[in-house]
């Protein structure tokens, strides 16, 4: 006969696991609402990835190209300073990880691409089109007044938000890749494929990282 105990620990699990569910279809629906009723498709963990991955890496390999030394320590003794190359450095890391959120209102939504290349620096075709449409005369209504045509999406700052989630979360993995790994494997395979979307409890695959850049218009 089960016990009260093994009974109440069954029920719980299984109420736990319903309330996983209906989160996660709650979320589901009310993402896929935003995207049919004002055409919203935020990134995906891929594409997140893929992006800060990319910035960072570009970052990295920037800085890595100089051939500085620094010294530390506190001591007014110039031969008991420790030197150390700038490309090793502590500082080169904080250096290249600070601000890198930011980045991310650089890029805008191009609707008129189907894959992770939506997302991208620069204006969209279609925004190309409908600011020359305007510079022509022509009335275009979007249904938001033209001074905000420019400024970010909900796709790109919900992207920078994503951005910081995941550095705060995986920012000593990115350490670790930077001391001990960035010589065998891309920080793009490191952490996202090997990390971020090994366990993803979306089902959210890496299928972008490997996506080339698409430039096609679609219009």
């Amino acid at each position: 006969m089960i016990s009260y105990q093994m009974w109440h620990v069954s029920i719980s699990i299984l109420l736990v696991a319903v309330w996983s569910l209906l989160i996660d279809s709650a979320d589901t629906n009310d993402k896929n609402f935003e995207e049919e009723n004002y055409g919203v498709r935020y990134a995906t963990p891929c594409e997140v990835c893929k992006i800060v991955a990319t910035e960072l890496e570009n970052r990295f390999h920037a800085t890595g190209k100089s051939h500085d030394v620094i010294e530390t320590g506190y001591t007014f003794d110039d031969d008991k300073r420790a030197r150390k190359q700038y490309k090793a450095s502590e500082l080169r890391l904080i250096e290249s990880m600070d601000g890198i959120c930011d980045v991310m209102l650089q890029y805008n939504i191009h609707k008129e691409r189907k894959d992770s290349s939506r997302f991208a620096k620069g204006m969209s075709s279609t925004f190309q089109t409908l600011h020359g449409l305007v510079d022509k005369g022509v009335k275009v209504d979007l249904g938001i007044p033209y001074d905000l045509w420019d400024k970010p999406s909900a796709e790109i700052t919900n992207l920078k938000t994503q951005c910081e989630d995941m550095m705060e979360k995986y920012e000593s993995d990115i350490e670790q890749w930077y001391y001990h790994h960035q010589q065998q494997q891309s920080l793009l395979q490191y952490l996202c494929q090997n990390r971020m979307l090994q366990h993803n409890a979306r089902g959210d695959q890496a299928a972008c990282l490997t996506e080339q850049p698409n430039t096609k218009t679609e219009l």
